[in-house]
């Protein structure tokens, strides 16, 4: 057990070992082509209503803006798709200027590439007056995209940098939060398993040992980084080993079922999501009952969400989830999954008929997953 729990950390890059975010979009992702088609067309409409063509040559107008807009906005992702691993190892004013040129040089062969496609397609009869599909002034034409196309990229790279900057800003945020609520160890669990551990040294050697092995892997687990990703099988192992040093304490006044044999237990999440609602569920409910109780984990995977449910007998009294222990941790846990799927994932409480209940909600992608 010491090896698994322990090993695990090594495996998780701390936020330090990681490449910060890139500011520009990954344009090979089918979202951001989706935006940059949209875009497209809201601004050839712009172009075609800013034109005032609301004659018969309106349509025709919108269609030739719409498909050569669809052409530069496809190439520059098709582009930025390519070489976004090679800017990424770059400055980000060096990666920007690049960009820039790059996004320049594309358009101007677009523009290019355009008006011979025109000039082939209509033939050597190509007036400069009067209204038709293709462009008639070629150096005009291609030195009028390449000056806008310039203006624009430059301002869409600015808007990227700050929403990353912005973005990069708000989980550095997130994370000191979760350090700072996640280094305030409970005392009354430490004193608890010393003394603990301080009983069996001479009547049970064996179990003081094992006890001090899993003590060691909860700390260990405790201490690591809070942005770390674990398999969900090793983060119930976690909750186990916790069960393991309760049980030395309180015996037959405490029982743990299981009920997770359906969940996913290759999917990634974070650490530490699980086992804040076991220590809860025994300190702030079964260790307050003077026969003890049962702690109920019930695991389900539904659809695309996984469901674990953590649920233990209280006191007959109110305010439960307002005690400033519960609500430490759940609060922790909350801002855990809101850092890993923001806005996906969420924690829910209840407290009924002697009865608390945490339950955790948050989403299962099948990709998600480890080797092994």
């Amino acid at each position: 057990m010491a090896a698994s729990v322990s090993d695990l950390r090594a495996t998780s890059p701390s936020p330090a070992a990681k490449a910060p975010t890139f500011f520009l979009p990954d344009f090979c992702a089918s979202p951001a082509v989706l935006v940059v088609v949209l875009i497209a067309e809201l601004v050839a409409l712009v172009i075609a209503l800013a034109r005032q063509a609301l004659h018969d040559n309106f349509w025709t107008d919108l269609a030739g803006s719409s498909m050569f807009l669809l052409w530069i906005g496809l190439t520059s992702s098709a582009v930025l798709c390519r070489s976004r691993a090679w800017l990424q190892t770059m400055p980000p004013a060096r990666a920007g200027m690049i960009t820039i040129a790059m996004l320049v040089v594309t358009i101007g062969m677009v523009s290019e590439a355009a008006f011979q496609v025109g000039r082939m397609w209509t033939g050597d009869f190509i007036s400069d007056t009067g209204p038709g599909f293709f462009p008639r002034d070629h150096t005009g034409f291609v030195l009028r995209n390449v000056l806008v196309g310039f203006i624009v990229s430059a301002l869409a790279l600015r808007y990227f940098y700050v929403s990353a900057e912005w973005k990069r800003s708000i989980e550095q945020e997130a994370l000191a939060r979760i350090r700072a609520l996640q280094a305030r160890i409970r005392p009354h669990f430490l004193f608890n398993s010393m003394n603990t551990i301080a009983a069996l040294t001479r009547s049970s050697p064996e179990r003081a040992e094992q006890a001090v092995e899993d003590l060691a892997d909860l700390f260990r687990a405790s201490l690591s980084d809070a942005s770390a990703r674990i398999p969900l099988k090793d983060e119930l192992e976690i909750a186990r080993t916790h069960q393991r040093i309760e049980q030395l304490r309180l015996g037959d006044r405490l029982t743990v079922h299981w009920d997770v044999d359906q969940l996913p237990m290759r999917t990634m999440v974070p650490s530490l999501i699980v086992q804040p609602l076991l220590e809860n569920a025994v300190y702030h409910g079964v260790e307050t009952l003077p026969r003890g109780g049962e702690v109920s984990i019930v695991g389900r995977r539904q659809n695309d969400q996984v469901h674990i449910e953590v649920r233990n007998p209280i006191l007959a009294q109110t305010g439960y989830a307002n005690r400033e222990g519960n609500r430490m941790a759940l609060e922790n846990i909350r801002q855990r999954l809101e850092l890993a799927w923001p806005g996906r994932a969420r924690i829910e409480t209840e407290q009924r008929d002697g009865e608390f209940c945490a339950r955790l909600i948050f989403p299962y992608a099948g990709d998600d997953m480890v080797s092994g």
